[in-house]
């Protein structure tokens, strides 16, 4: 699918990736797709569309939102200078939050997304939503750090 296209541009050059979850439970999840994110953006966040650049789908899928040159709506106060990922899923069937990702959504996060996106983008640096200043959120209800930067794979800041 094509990228939706919006009329921002984008002001800031790259300089964070920030991984997302829908927060969703992963029956819902296994369904949701892009077009659903975008409809909730506009119906109940009054978006001009989907908040995020990359959506990936629970059985792996990759699907893009806005265009990357575009400005985001997934972080206030760091839309401007940074690349939204949303990984469908992220709440347990109880409601709390829970890194339930298969393994297709983490091998095309790993080995297709994150890497285009570094070739992108080389300055940027990747976190959390959670890992924000003043966001008290789990999302995406893992440690982007651990996974990434640990195993010195990707460039990590600590933005707190």
């Amino acid at each position: 699918m094509k990228p939706f296209l919006y009329r921002w541009n984008r002001r800031k050059p790259i300089t964070k990736i920030l991984i997302h979850c829908s927060a969703t439970r992963p029956k819902r999840a296994a369904t949701e797709a892009r077009k659903d994110i975008h409809r909730l953006h506009q119906e109940e966040k009054n978006f001009d569309g989907i908040g995020y650049h990359v959506f990936i789908q629970r059985d792996g899928t990759v699907q893009y939102g806005r265009n990357f040159d575009h400005i985001g709506s997934h972080a206030i106060r760091h839309n401007d200078g940074s690349i939204g990922i949303c990984l469908a899923g992220g709440v347990a069937d109880n409601g709390d939050p829970e890194a339930n990702y298969t393994d297709a959504q983490w091998q095309s996060l790993d080995h297709q997304v994150l890497p285009a996106l570094m070739l992108l983008f080389p300055e940027a640096e990747i976190g959390g939503h959670c890992d924000l200043p003043k966001v008290s959120k789990a999302c995406p209800c893992f440690d982007v750090r651990r996974r990434y930067c640990r195993r010195k794979m990707i460039r990590c800041t600590q933005w707190r």
